[in-house]
């Protein structure tokens, strides 16, 4: 994309990401260069596997789940690429809550969805049991028997299964969650 981190970003564009997303003018420049890193074959956006070139993501057990969110989260077209403007908007969920509270993209709701995301494999909008236990096996990997993962499993559904349909939908993941700390568990304040 080039060196220059305004010459393939104007000023406009600019000035509407940090009215769209609170970040300052050096922030939007800092995350444009980091876009830029990841777009290697600047193509001007990212695909998936410009994200397992993350050394963070690639050691994350859930690296593959994250990388899904974002690309999930940034489709309004049905495509599997993310733009620059659209990675600044998921990058904006990452923010702690703003004080102003005009940056609707990291709001509590934002950030849970966010997760919720991670959790539903198939995109329906609910999490199922199966889909909790891959993602519980990703995450502990062999330090715990099946017969573990399936109590565990069993009873976070029986927990957070409201309607008791045998899935979690967002709202009942939202009550469940009600007692996390998400807003600080996923801010990242490396952009201050």
């Amino acid at each position: 994309m080039g060196n220059n981190p305004t010459a393939m970003i104007s000023e406009y564009e600019i000035k509407e990401l940090i009215e769209e997303t609170e970040f300052n003018r050096l922030q939007i420049i800092r995350l444009y260069n980091r876009f830029d890193a990841l777009d290697t074959c600047g193509r001007g956006f990212l695909l998936r596997e410009d994200f397992k070139n993350v050394p963070e993501l690639a050691v994350n057990p859930l690296g593959d789940r994250i990388i899904d969110a974002f690309l999930t989260l940034s489709k309004d077209d049905g495509s599997d690429q993310l733009t620059f403007k659209q990675f600044v908007k998921i990058m904006a969920h990452f923010q702690p809550i703003s004080k102003s509270k005009k940056n609707v993209l990291n709001s509590r709701k934002d950030k849970l969805m966010f997760a919720f995301k991670m959790y539903d494999l198939n995109k329906n909008n609910y999490i199922t049991r199966e889909e909790f236990k891959v993602i519980l096996n990703g995450m502990v990997g062999d330090n715990i028997s099946s017969e573990q993962i399936d109590r565990i499993a069993d009873r976070t559904l029986q927990e957070a299964d409201g309607d008791k349909d045998g899935k979690i939908s967002f709202e009942e993941f939202c009550k469940a969650m009600d007692k996390t700390d998400i807003e600080d568990k996923m801010s990242i304040r490396f952009l201050a």
